[in-house]
């Protein structure tokens, strides 16, 4: 297989439109790592992915009647890209099938390459099952974006090149991971020329369909997935991508939005490249290996993969950013309602600086106070901050970790309304489109009352909405099944502690 695969990457045409993009060393990282930290930088590409390249190599293959009747793909960004641009550079008509949740500046960067484009479904999935059948009616070619052996040598002269640019040892390569044509590629190349090189794939926690595909020894469909990393929010490995890393991908490693959302920050505070989420995974992936592993003096590659980011979607990341790197810790204290407590507390947490105070006046006795609080030292600071305060007799919660206090709580507090009753409380993600908002309140009907509700827009594709609804007991079955109707994907928070503290009836 491999003697296959390394004939197909030598020969792949990918220079025609791609170019040999820089391996840079990150100085800062390999300091604070105690490692040689490189950055492959695809980023830099013309459309500011690796995606070009398995595209081109595959359509560069079409036959001359294939290339007449046009080729169709579906994809909500990198790939799209790709296509149409390999599209335009043959003289290939190209339908580009996008789901209607896609951003308008992806659009509008499809678009400008001359290619038709068709809006289809709210995911990546209606949108393929649209475009896979439309291709074969019309019969024109259907151009996938990971599960191609053309599409997956293309991209495996990512792998060629860093073996070119970098003839000394090399530890391992870290590789973000969605469909698995990258990761495949360059499983390939690496393991025909360098064997002893680990190939370490990088997925997000929530999106995590490779990692279960080779623990499990078989691809798995994932119920669903988060959205944040839309690069890689993949359900289902591709078949060809897990035949080769089944073989040839040494470990794979999963991270958390805040993990890479600090490792975003990373990146531009080294060269002053905004890369989207799935463009960040490769080092948030090594910073989780050094940490898990301990290794020193070694060389780790990561491959920058993308950054095709809307501008909007930054304020969640520099949100999220400290956190990931364990410089702020997020604690809901309890402090006595009375004159001097709160200069009391603020001493309690020393010469810390305060990102965030939140608090409203919730009854006589005490007070809920939301607070961020600097750190220099991470988990351990944060552990030993927690002990000092429950040894002063505060009760405290830790905040840090939890994804509604990150999302909503933080924005919200002081809601709290006594004696409220029935109150159930629910996170929803429903696609992010006009009138999706409006959608989603009609679609809940008037039979149970919505006694809490924030929305927040944070950039992406989906909107997450947080909702508190009166439920009398008696009806509640019925509740649930309304829920499931509605089709949105949601989750239970009635027993969040957070929710508890600052929102709920008390």
């Amino acid at each position: 297989m491999l003697k296959r695969y390394i004939k197909m990457i030598m020969n792949s045409r990918v220079y025609d439109v791609a170019q040999k993009t820089p391996l840079e060393e990150a100085g800062r990282l390999s300091v604070r790592l105690e490692n040689r930290v490189w950055m492959k930088r695809e980023d830099l590409q013309s459309v500011y992915s690796f995606k070009l390249r398995g595209a081109y190599n595959r359509m560069s293959s079409l036959s001359a009647e294939q290339r007449t009747q046009g080729v169709v793909a579906a994809s909500a960004g990198n790939h799209a890209q790709g296509v149409a641009l390999a599209a335009q550079k043959l003289g290939v008509k190209a339908l580009i099938v996008m789901p209607r949740t896609t951003p308008s500046i992806k659009v509008a960067a499809v678009r400008d390459y001359g290619v038709r484009i068709k809006l289809s479904g709210d995911a990546y999935d209606e949108a393929y099952t649209w475009a896979a059948k439309y291709a074969e009616e019309k019969a024109m070619t259907f151009i996938h974006p990971y599960d191609d052996p053309l599409v997956i040598a293309g991209q495996g002269t990512v792998g060629l090149e860093i073996l070119q640019q970098h003839e000394d040892d090399i530890e391992a390569i870290f590789v973000p991971v969605g469909g698995g044509g990258l990761i495949a590629g360059i499983a390939a190349a690496v393991k025909s020329l360098r064997p002893e090189i680990k190939v370490i794939g990088v997925e997000p926690d929530e999106a995590s369909c490779m990692y279960e595909a080779l623990k499990r020894g078989r691809r798995v469909t994932l119920k669903q997935v988060g959205i944040f990393a839309d690069g890689v929010a993949v359900r289902q490995a591709g078949k060809e991508p897990y035949r080769i890393a089944r073989q040839h991908v040494d470990d794979m490693v999963l991270v958390s939005t805040d993990e890479i959302c600090a490792a975003m920050k990373d990146i531009f505070d080294e060269c002053r490249a905004v890369v989207e989420p799935a463009g960040a995974l490769a080092i948030a992936g090594i910073k989780k290996y050094v940490e898990q592993t301990g290794i020193k003096g070694k060389s780790l590659v990561a491959i920058n993969s993308g950054a095709n980011i809307n501008f909007d979607r930054l304020r969640h990341v520099s949100e999220r950013a400290e956190i990931g790197e364990r410089r702020e810790a997020l604690l809901a204290v309890t402090i006595p309602e009375k004159p001097g407590s709160f200069k009391k507390f603020c001493r309690a947490i020393g010469k810390r600086g305060i990102t965030e105070f939140n608090y409203r006046f919730s009854d006589a006795s005490n007070a809920h106070v939301f607070a961020g609080v600097q750190l220099q030292g991470g988990d351990e600071e944060r552990l030993e901050l927690l002990e000092t305060l429950q040894g002063q007799g505060y009760p405290v919660e830790d905040l840090t970790d939890s994804e509604l206090a990150k999302l909503h709580i933080r924005h919200m507090v002081g809601g709290r309304v006594p004696g409220l009753k029935d109150e159930l409380l629910f996170r929803f993600q429903f696609p992010e489109r006009p009138g999706a908002l409006l959608n989603f309140l009609l679609s809940m009907g008037n039979r149970w009352n919505i006694s809490l509700f924030h929305y927040r827009n944070h950039g992406a594709d989906y909107g997450r909405v947080l909702v508190g609804i009166q439920v009398p007991s008696g009806s509640r079955g019925d509740f649930r099944k309304s829920l499931d109707k509605l089709g949105y994907a949601y989750w239970e928070e009635t027993d969040c502690t957070a929710y508890n503290l600052f929102l709920g009836a008390g």
